[in-house]
């Protein structure tokens, strides 16, 4: 895999593809879902071949249940591996989660207590994916609500050595970075500042939505349905004074608006990203 641009990207959406083909929006690169093009055939494809040949893709897995405690569904990477031999992303990622268990499918990306046997189940199964699909794989840091009591590691620390076991790259969420502090009352940008970011191969930023708990404790939800807010901008450009500019992607997923919109939030990271460059080169 050759890599993304350090260029914005935005998440391609079906009712987009007519003004995408009409204006060739200046933009890094599409991010898909997998899941949603898994069919043999039909408009998806037609409309995915028509972006691949002008845009590099990244493909985003939401249902390998990396984290889960049965192997992985052999079917399911089987159609992820036939996406990718037929579109040649530029990047697969996948998620420090788990969403089925013992035959049953969840709707959700679930938390994992970060142990040494999570570890080294997980690293099983994100070796089993590299080889199954033949690229590697970025593991993205996940948006989470609670603590596990019997988390014995931090998740820096965690992710990083499933990297160093298996290869595979990091994909930086900082939206999620922001939801899981606050929801937990850790530090985001100490721990941005601890993040491996020499790992990292794409950044997703997205908005989050604003709960009350069943306490009346304040909760976010990491909700990809409105524009990304100040404070995870100001988290990205924390992150980037450091690495430089990196592949990113605006990520909405619900309530979806027009084009537009989502390619002023991708100007909007471009930016960004080139007042970083100068202070990145610098250090």
């Amino acid at each position: 895999m050759a890599g993304l641009p350090p260029r914005a990207g935005v998440s391609f959406k079906p009712e987009h593809f007519a003004a995408i083909m009409a204006t060739e929006p200046d933009v890094g690169f599409f991010e898909i879902h997998a899941e949603n093009c898994m069919g043999a055939g039909g408009p998806p494809h037609r409309m995915l071949s028509a972006i691949r040949e002008r845009w590099p893709l990244s493909l985003h897995g939401v249902g390998l249940s990396i984290g889960g405690e049965g192997r992985l569904d052999r079917a399911h990477l089987a159609r992820l591996r036939a996406l990718v031999d037929r579109y040649a992303p530029a990047r697969f990622s996948e998620h420090l989660a788990w969403s089925t268990h013992e035959g049953v499918f969840f709707n959700d990306l679930l938390p994992l207590p970060y142990t040494e046997a999570t570890l080294a189940r997980v690293a099983d199964h994100v070796d089993e994916a590299q080889e199954a699909l033949g690229v590697p794989l970025l593991l993205e840091n996940p948006s989470a609500y609670v603590d596990f009591e019997g988390a014995t590691m931090d998740e820096i620390d965690f992710l990083r050595e499933v990297a160093r076991r298996t290869g595979c790259g990091l994909l930086l969420d900082v939206n999620n970075v922001f939801v899981s502090a606050a929801n937990r009352g850790f530090d985001a940008e100490r721990y941005l500042d601890a993040f491996p970011l020499h790992l990292v191969g794409e950044v997703h930023l997205a908005g989050h939505a604003v709960e009350t708990g069943p306490g009346g404790e304040r909760l976010l939800i990491d909700a990809h349905d409105r524009a990304v807010s100040e404070a995870v901008w100001s988290l990205y450009a924390r992150a980037l004074a450091g690495s430089g500019p990196l592949p990113t992607l605006i990520e909405w997923d619900a309530d979806i608006p027009a084009l537009d919109i989502l390619l002023a939030e991708a100007t909007a990271a471009e930016q960004i990203m080139q007042a970083a460059r100068p202070h990145a080169l610098a250090g």
